[in-house]
């Protein structure tokens, strides 16, 4: 029941950043592979509605598959 809790929870929080001065992405991406080896990897994006241009240039499906594929 609290695991059904939660997920409800975190569905709201979505919604209601969806609506604010932000912009929810979701589905699985990838930063660019640093220098010293270290990415970042989430399903759930949450980013200012100003940057999302940059965003979707950056932060890719594409940098999954590279990682994974090495």
């Amino acid at each position: 029941m609290k695991k059904l809790n939660y997920f409800f929870v975190l569905l709201a929080f979505i919604f209601v950043a969806n609506c604010s001065q932000h912009s929810v992405k979701l589905g699985k991406r990838c930063t660019q592979v640093a220098s010293n080896g270290t990415y970042e990897k989430s399903y759930i994006w949450i980013v200012n509605t100003e940057t999302v241009r940059d965003f979707d240039s950056k932060i890719t499906k594409q940098n999954c598959d590279l990682v994974e594929k090495s």
